[in-house]
């Protein structure tokens, strides 16, 4: 392998569509923390920025474009790093809202759920008995009947939409072995093309559990579907961040940290800023010799389009 294949990629994803203003005061929601934050986790290390919005007001997740547009080009002009725009937004949000802000911001990446599936978050409620906002409760609570919804067609029409019209690759989703399988399907059609990026995923209610032999058989899976085909990346919920991330990067792969996937920095201990978690797994993972990827080397690993390619 070259010197590049063996460097590590440190995704954050800043503050995603599940935790809420209540669990933690660090949760960015409104555009001025969610560049400040995404621009200090740069600064600290990562070289993909994974990026939802949130309403202002009062922290709810949000597909609207006005508001992504508030920090996206304030990200963009202060850091080198990757941006990637979800198109998975927030619970029960449309295929449609979930696409609006991609399709205007045309971004080198997106991350794309490979597949539908139960996404069980109500458990989080049970911890909490007052509440910053009315909202928060009943949309945790909701997920007890809630499906993430990405069939075969929404995926097609996302690949098509955003990878063949605008040249944006993808973060492939993969919560599940079933989701391996779902993209090899992708890849055999040529929707898919080499090199692509395979997020692992451990430890959400509904998808594959956050145990070290199923980070083993996700990843052998993935071999032996793909080949020297792809790169690899974990993550994994709560407290189980850190030693997977670690353990992951032990393999040859990357990592992915954040607000979004774990509120805490240690056992009991909220982080302070999702810039903390960059500096912790990059500190673990340069002591143990690993040498960790600038956003310029992102781009070649993953065959990216450029900054400067982008919509805004």
């Amino acid at each position: 392998m070259s010197d590049l294949s063996k460097k590590v990629i440190i995704t954050c994803a800043v503050t995603g569509g599940i935790h809420t203003p209540t669990m933690s005061d660090a949760l960015p929601f409104t555009p001025d923390d969610i560049a400040r934050q995404s621009i200090e986790a740069a600064e600290a290390g990562a070289s993909i920025l994974h990026l939802h919005a949130r309403d202002p007001k009062d922290g709810r997740p949000t597909p609207d474009p006005a508001v992504f547009m508030q920090f996206l080009p304030r990200i963009k002009q202060a850091t080198d790093a990757v941006v990637n725009v979800t198109t998975g937004g927030g619970l029960n949000m449309t295929v449609e809202q979930r696409l609006a802000a991609p399709l205007l911001a045309k971004p080198e990446m997106c991350s794309l759920n490979m597949g539908s599936m139960n996404f069980g978050i109500y458990p989080l409620a049970d911890r909490y008995s007052s509440w910053k906002f009315d909202w928060e409760e009943p949309y945790l609570r909701g997920t007890d009947d809630f499906i993430f919804r990405n069939t075969f067609r929404d995926i097609e029409r996302i690949l098509k939409m955003l990878g063949e019209e605008h040249g944006t690759k993808f973060e492939h989703e993969c919560y599940d072995v079933g989701h391996l399988y779902n993209l090899a399907h992708f890849v055999d059609r040529g929707l898919v093309k080499p090199p692509f990026f395979v997020q692992m995923i451990f430890g959400i209610l509904g998808g594959i559990g956050p145990d070290m032999d199923n980070l083993m058989f996700m990843k052998r899976t993935a071999d032996r579907l793909f080949g020297s085909d792809y790169r690899w990346s974990v993550l994994a919920a709560g407290r189980f961040q850190m030693p997977f991330a670690t353990q992951a990067a032990m393999l040859g792969g990357s990592v992915r940290v954040g607000l979004e996937d774990s509120l805490h920095i240690g056992r009991g201990r909220l982080a302070g800023s999702n810039a903390e978690q960059v500096i912790k797994i990059k500190t673990i993972l340069t002591e143990l010799g690993h040498e960790i990827a600038t956003p310029t080397e992102a781009r070649r690993m993953l065959g990216l389009k450029g900054g400067d390619m982008v919509g805004f």
